[in-house]
């Protein structure tokens, strides 16, 4: 499609700013860290297991460290000494700290901490390395079906609650041509600080995610693409109160992509700013070793704040999305940034504003993955005006090149999808995407009109914001309701507790290691 005519410089400055509120984030990042992050290094050391109440030893390992008053060290700097004074290996060393309660004096210094840790290291980033590699290989080796599909790539959910029943919703969603699976995570998942452990039958609204549940859908899609002869996408949530467990998790059982944002649980879910910001600075550390791509969850604002006033917000947050991706190492091409067909379907012209927001976003970020969501928050339980909605979204998702659509379904306001749901709603997709698969290329922008009039002004009330929050600070401007139209404040939200300051001597050979060789 012919670009729509907006400044450069207007672009570049948006860039600038969110670079400079990211850098400014980033100082924060380097000086602290979170229960969740320490938990997470646990996990690439191999420790497993949980006590008879199922409390994982993660979680038992660093509260002793906790209420010892020695986790600004670092739990890695603990566990160091354990292995210097007779253990074996990290697991050895987590049950007597978490099991036992066996908390030692530190009598090594950082270097030897991390010397002593080394091979253990080492094995960690292997392990993380292999299941990219893994990934990768299969991909590749589905790349001439890649080469030959065309318009976005169709991404549905499934939702159960019992991980095998969506192990096999799964499969009969990529036997009706879905390029990608979600399986959503169960209602309130992200407020708990700690990841349950094995598969689970039971969930509402959702499924648990858990390593097993990975797992479980990971080995259920591998079977059915080599039936179907072509790659097929997994994705689940690294969003709440444990980001950075669960991108291990993920990476681990070879997921491809995580729904991960920078400000999501601050806004949706009132957990504490400072936590969200160093979780998912790690979370994403691990995202970009094992070459995953992310989705960023702007959509989520249009259902709260009006889609007409605070596109700009989308926008806005794109930008800062970006420039934190960035800072964690991610490539843009890992960077799937979100955005949603939401504005209220009544207004006249609505779909040249809608057409107007896809393209900029397409235009702004042109390497990104992009992903473009369904209309939602003004479905009804009409299931035919609803389909003909899901049409007209699948038309500019086309017309306008994103990259990722998840696909909408026509009895979205009433339950989680049927098979049939999906079948229709895929077949529908499809039939669109072929049949208008070069109708972007036949378009050119009237320069006075109402889709460059929009765009430009959405752009430019979006370097405002951008320029106001450079100013006033980033804490400041989710504290004001910037985004959403959902004020929280930097030391209120869930989860502040588990922020802490590192000490001089904090070690963390984990983070050392993705950050060096990112």
């Amino acid at each position: 499609m012919n670009l729509l005519p907006i400044r450069p410089s207007d672009v570049e400055d948006c860039r600038h700013s969110a670079a400079s509120i990211a850098d400014a984030m980033q100082k924060f990042i380097n000086q602290h860290s979170t229960v969740s992050i320490e938990r997470t290094i646990l996990l690439f050391y191999g420790v497993a297991g949980a006590n008879a109440d199922g409390i994982p030893l993660i979680n038992l390992c660093v509260e002793q460290c906790v209420n010892a008053n020695i986790i600004n060290q670092g739990v890695a700097y603990q566990i160091a000494q354990h292995i210097k004074a007779g253990s074996c290996s990290p697991q050895e060393s987590a049950e007597k700290i978490g099991y036992g309660g066996e908390i030692i004096p530190i009598t090594i210094t950082p270097q030897e901490a991390i010397d002593i840790l080394k091979p253990f290291t080492k094995q960690a980033m292997e392990k993380i390395d292999s299941s990219c590699h893994q990934r990768t290989t299969t991909m590749e080796g589905f790349e001439s079906h890649e080469q030959k599909r065309f318009g976005p790539l169709k991404y549905v959910i499934v939702a159960t609650g019992n991980i095998h029943d969506d192990a096999v919703q799964a499969q009969a969603a990529a036997q009706s041509g879905a390029d990608i699976i979600a399986v959503i995570r169960s209602t309130a998942q992200s407020l708990l600080d700690y990841v349950p452990i094995g598969a689970t039958t039971e969930g509402f609204g959702g499924t648990w995610a858990t390593q097993e549940n990975f797992r479980i859908v990971r080995a259920a899609l591998d079977i059915e693409q080599e039936k179907q002869g072509r790659y097929l996408h997994l994705v689940n949530y690294s969003s709440g109160l444990c980001m950075a467990e669960i991108a291990y998790m993920a990476a681990i059982e070879r997921l491809d992509m995580l729904l991960n944002d920078a400000m999501y649980g601050i806004l949706f879910r009132d957990i504490n700013p400072r936590r969200t910001l160093l979780d998912q600075y790690v979370s994403r550390r691990i995202i970009a070793r094992a070459n995953m791509v992310i989705n960023t969850g702007e959509d989520n604002y249009l259902t709260t704040a009006d889609a007409i006033d605070a596109a700009h917000t989308v926008i806005v947050s794109h930008f800062i999305n970006e420039a934190f991706a960035t800072q964690a190492g991610l490539q843009k091409n890992q960077m799937g940034l979100g955005h949603a067909f939401e504005i209220d379907k009544n207004i006249e012209d609505s779909f040249l504003f809608e057409i107007a927001q896809a393209q900029l976003v397409r235009q702004l970020f042109p390497d990104h993955p992009i992903k473009w969501m369904p209309s939602t928050k003004h479905k009804t339980g009409d299931i035919f005006w609803s389909h003909r909605v899901d049409g007209m979204f699948d038309l500019i998702g086309i017309m306008t090149g994103q990259s990722i659509e998840l696909l909408g379904m026509m009895t979205e306001a009433i339950h989680t999808p049927f098979l049939h749901d999906r079948f229709i709603a895929l077949k529908s997709a499809d039939y669109i995407f072929k049949t208008a698969r070069h109708l972007g290329d036949e378009i050119s922008w009237k320069p006075e009109g109402i889709v460059v009039k929009r765009a430009q002004n959405v752009l430019t009330d979006a370097k405002t914001l951008l320029q106001e929050i450079e100013q006033t600070g980033f804490f400041s401007a989710i504290a004001k309701g910037s985004f959403g139209d959902v004020c929280r404040t930097e030391t209120g939200g869930k989860g502040a507790d588990g922020v802490f300051e590192r000490h001089e001597s904090y070690v963390n050979p984990i983070l050392d290691e993705l950050e060096t060789n990112a």
